[in-house]
C-alpha cells in the first residue's frame, strides 16, 4: 500500500528529468551535471520533493539527506542545494543500503574478525571458523555485485582481513595462506567474489532477476564453438 502511497513521487520527479530510485521510504535521486542548466533542474527536483511531501504531511529526514557528487569537479560541488529550507551538504561518502559509497567509487572493507578473536573465550579452531563465516563473511560480501574491487591494492586490502584472521588462529601461524584455507575448507576471498559474480551472471541470463539482459551482455552471432 505505501508503494502505491508514494508512486506518485517517482513519476513527479521523472518528468523533472532526474533519475529517481524508491526503497521502502527511502527516496534517491541523481543525474549527470555538466553545466548550470543541470544544477537547476536538480534544484527544481529538490522542491519538488518538499512540495509533494507538504501535500501529503509527510516529513523529510534532516539526517539522512546528503549530496555525493562522483568524477571530476563540476558546477554541482560549489552549488548550494536545499530541501524544505534547510541546506544539503557535501560529503565525500554514504552509506546506501547498507554499502558505504564514496565520490571516487573505492571500496571500503568492513572488518569484525579481531573482534572475534578477543570476544570468544573457546580455542576450538572449528567454532572460531564458524564464528568468521557467521559475523565477519557476510560482511565482506555484501552487495560485491556492486563495489567488488578492480585494483591489486583493493583487492589485497580485503583479502587481508581472512588472511590474518587464519594466521591468528593457535596453531597455524608458521602455515602458507593457502594451506591454512585447505585445512578450515575455506577458499580465496577474490574467488568467493568471482562466484557471486557468476552465480548473478546465470540469474541475468536466464532472466530469474529483474535486470535487463542487453544493458550487461550482447547475445553472440556465432552459433558454434571451437
Amino acid at each position: 500500500m505505501f508503494l502505491s502511497y508514494i508512486n506518485e513521487l517517482a513519476e513527479i520527479l521523472e518528468l523533472a528529468g532526474v533519475i529517481v530510485k524508491l526503497f521502502a521510504d527511502g527516496v534517491k535521486l541523481y543525474m549527470q551535471i555538466v553545466n548550470s542548466c543541470d544544477v537547476a533542474k536538480l534544484r527544481r527536483a529538490l522542491d519538488l520533493v518538499t512540495e509533494w511531501a507538504k501535500a501529503w504531511q509527510l516529513s523529510v529526514s534532516i539526517q539522512k539527506r546528503c549530496i555525493l557528487s562522483i568524477g571530476r569537479i563540476l558546477p554541482a560541488a560549489s552549488a548550494e542545494f536545499h530541501i524544505d529550507g534547510h541546506n544539503i551538504s557535501f560529503v565525500s561518502s554514504c552509506r546506501d543500503l547498507g554499502v558505504i559509497v564514496s565520490h571516487d567509487l573505492k571500496p571500503s572493507a568492513h572488518r569484525r574478525a579481531n573482534a572475534i578473536l578477543r570476544s570468544f573465550v573457546s580455542r576450538d579452531i572449528n567454532i572460531l571458523v564458524r564464528a568468521f563465516n557467521v559475523y565477519v563473511l557476510p560482511l565482506l560480501e555484501f552487495n560485491s555485485v556492486v563495489w567488488s574491487p578492480q585494483g591489486k591494492q583493493d583487492i589485497e586490502c580485503i583479502e587481508r582481513v581472512l588472511r590474518r584472521f587464519t594466521k591468528r588462529l593457535p596453531g597455524f601461524k608458521s602455515y602458507p595462506y593457502k594451506v591454512r584455507l585447505k585445512r578450515f575448507n575455506l577458499t580465496t576471498l577474490e574467488l568467493r567474489r568471482l562466484h557471486i559474480d557468476l552465480v548473478w551472471c546465470y540469474k541475468i541470463v536466464f532472466g530469474l532477476v529483474d535486470v535487463r539482459f542487453d544493458d550487461f551482455f550482447t547475445s553472440a552471432t556465432l552459433s558454434q564453438t571451437s
